[in-house]
């Protein structure tokens, strides 16, 4: 069974409906001000068209601009950052394709580990646990705060980068395994069903991570006490979501 469509919304873990944009306000402090002042931060001038030129290497500072681009995102929605300020990416749909590129380069060795582990499995929930806890375990290791589940959530709200981000995320072999592993044990589901309840997944990771990691930014109070548990009671929905009886239609 094809791995990567009938159950695809759900393996672009943490990618889904805008949370609420702030569009309007002013450009992050990383990416400098107008009146053409510059700053500096970790021995790398930011300019104003938000990109760093850094004091060594090349591989600096994109990792750096990336980052910057990345929080601003998160914080002020897609259209706070002018594709012009990232030439070498050509357009903001590059951007968003290359910063969901290098995270899930690091979620790939997580979701790797744990299908390892997994052999044939016939349980569903053992399948979405390896959607979802590779991007939590990620999410933890960012630290707080952290800007990655905020981005997702805003660049998936736009439907040509939602495609974009999902098709980056696609790329990753671990992802193929799993999604194919997963739509094989629920192949009594109509096809229908499987990509509408996929698309519902996709949007409850997307959410409750995001919820969660602005509110660890915040500092207010978290419906679980750590990401793990987060993950534990996403696995818990999904698996509920995709077993749930179906109504006979028509």
């Amino acid at each position: 069974m094809s791995t990567s469509r009938p159950f695809s919304g759900a393996g672009a873990a943490c990618r889904a409906q805008k949370p609420g944009t702030t569009g309007g306000h002013p450009a992050h402090p990383e990416l400098g001000r107008p009146g053409g002042r510059t700053a500096r931060r970790s021995g790398a001038v930011v300019t104003v068209a938000g990109t760093f030129t850094p004091p060594d290497r090349a591989g600096a500072g994109r990792e750096l601009s990336l980052s910057a681009a990345e929080r601003l995102i998160a914080e002020h929605g897609v259209r706070a950052v002018p594709a012009r300020s990232f030439p070498s990416l050509r357009t903001r749909t590059g951007l968003v394709r290359a910063i969901v590129r290098e995270h899930a380069h690091r979620i790939e060795p997580l979701r790797l580990r744990m299908l390892a582990g997994l052999g044939g499995a016939t349980d569903p929930r053992d399948w979405v646990a390896c959607l979802v806890r590779p991007a939590t375990e990620h999410l933890a290791g960012l630290g707080t705060p952290s800007w990655y589940a905020r981005f997702t959530a805003e660049a998936t709200a736009d439907p040509t980068l939602r495609a974009a981000v999902i098709d980056e995320t696609l790329t990753a072999p671990s992802l193929q395994k799993a999604l194919g592993g997963l739509n094989e044990v629920l192949a009594a589901l109509p096809l229908r069903v499987r990509m509408e309840r996929g698309d519902m997944a996709r949007h409850l990771i997307t959410q409750v991570c995001a919820e969660r990691e602005r509110a660890l930014a915040d500092g207010t109070p978290t419906s679980r006490p750590t990401w793990e548990e987060t993950a534990t009671g996403l696995v818990d929905a999904i698996a509920g979501l995709l077993l749930a009886p179906v109504t006979p239609t028509g």
